[in-house]
């Protein structure tokens, strides 16, 4: 969490202040008590109240002060939002061993099933752009949120000759540089080291490939473009080991430049080159570590459509600094108001009971035998008789007057 004003943490003060208040206050108190002869009296006289019922209303209302104090300093906490704005460029390798049928009913059948399920996933107005790469590289569908026009572009991929693993990563910067201005085309250059702490700009680049490159760039290069751009490469390794007949459905063969859009971006020999059915982990996890991506490894036809389905948690969100002020100031309120209510509540003023008026009851004798709690009241003193005609006489026997 940040603050974008530090200096407003000066409000905590009210904090210790409001201590030395209640201290002031108590000692104050102390001070002017009346001095009463049986404490007992005292509180028999005030309602009860329990030492916690005095203090928790106190620190409610010191907490608050003290997260109202933090709230007014607008703190800020990285949180994931979604990258409306986001681009996934989504590279597909369409080599020749992409007819390997190690993964039924053969490599590329099974990416483009995956991709397409990728693809039908998503939210709607997430941006995706398609790139294939075999010797060449081009950019098929710009970044669109046209599900159908991905689907249909994807069906109509063919294989060639040739592997440019890193001719596809400038590519898909290329794609990106239109339309986020943040990030500038391979054709400029650009400071190595830009980047700095993981901020990346939310556009990504998922690589999907059988191979190793074999033409063109080496993905290693490329990888140093996208990082000094701030862009992301993820990386996903198909296939397996095992040796297998390559075979490709008529609809799959295509020549060497095939359908890559209207800039095929050319490498080296022109779409010539053999084929290795071996995947180059040690280049695809350096190029997804590079750029603050990573390598998947993904063998059949299920594992590849997880890795593509799990990917959006970690390329459709990013990080970003949210103010959080608002959450702050309610729950500075909540505990000042709650602080105030259960003082109220539990200091409000109770009627003392009624005085006793039946007769002849004595107080009651206090505890140990000592004297009454309460006045005792003495009769009131006896006055001489008088006789009808108004003159005083003694009572026989006490040696006064008499009538």
């Amino acid at each position: 969490m940040s603050l974008s004003w530090p200096w407003a943490l000066a409000a905590l003060a009210a904090f210790p202040l409001l201590l030395a208040f209640r201290w002031w206050t108590r000692r104050r108190r102390r001070r002017e008590t009346v001095r009463m002869s049986s404490v007992m009296v005292i509180r028999a006289a005030l309602p009860g109240q329990s030492a916690w019922r005095r203090r928790i209303p106190l620190w409610l209302f010191a907490v608050g002060l003290v997260v109202l104090g933090t709230g007014a300093a607008r703190p800020q906490a990285s949180v994931l939002v979604p990258a409306k704005s986001a681009s996934i460029l989504l590279a597909m390798d369409v080599s020749g061993s992409m007819c390997s049928t190690d993964v039924t009913p053969n490599r590329l059948t099974a990416a483009q099933k995956a991709a397409r399920e990728f693809i039908e996933a998503q939210e709607d107005g997430t941006r995706i752009g398609l790139v294939a790469f075999a010797g060449i590289a081009g950019l098929l569908v710009d970044p669109t949120t046209d599900k159908q026009e991905l689907l249909d572009a994807i069906d109509e991929l063919r294989t060639s000759r040739g592997t440019a693993i890193g001719l596809a990563i400038l590519e898909s910067i290329d794609a990106i540089a239109e339309t986020n201005p943040d990030v500038a085309p391979t054709g400029v250059e650009v400071e190595s080291g830009s980047t700095g702490g993981g901020d990346y700009v939310p556009d990504t680049i998922v690589v999907l490939t059988d191979g190793r490159n074999t033409q063109g760039v080496d993905p290693v290069t490329a990888a140093e473009q996208a990082a000094a751009r701030r862009v992301r490469v993820y990386t996903i390794g198909f296939g397996t080991t095992n040796p297998s007949p390559m075979v490709c459905t008529a609809g799959q063969i295509g020549g060497d430049t095939n359908r890559l859009g209207d800039r095929p971006r050319f490498g080296g020999g022109g779409g010539g080159g053999g084929r290795y059915q071996r995947i180059d982990e040690e280049a695809l996890t350096a190029v997804a570590e590079m750029t603050g991506g990573e390598y998947y490894k993904a063998s059949d036809v299920d594992e590849l459509t997880k890795v593509l389905l799990d990917l959006p948690d970690s390329i459709v969100l990013q990080r970003e600094d949210a103010e959080i002020t608002v959450w702050f100031a309610l729950a500075g309120a909540l505990f000042v108001g709650v602080g105030f209510g259960l003082s109220q509540w539990w200091n409000r003023s109770v009627g003392a009971p009624a005085p006793s008026l039946g007769g002849g009851s004595s107080p009651s004798p206090s505890p140990g035998g000592g004297p009454p709690l309460g006045p005792r009241l003495s009769p009131p003193p006896s006055r001489p008789a008088r006789d009808p005609a108004g003159y005083l006489r003694q009572d026989p026997g006490s040696g006064g007057l008499s009538g």
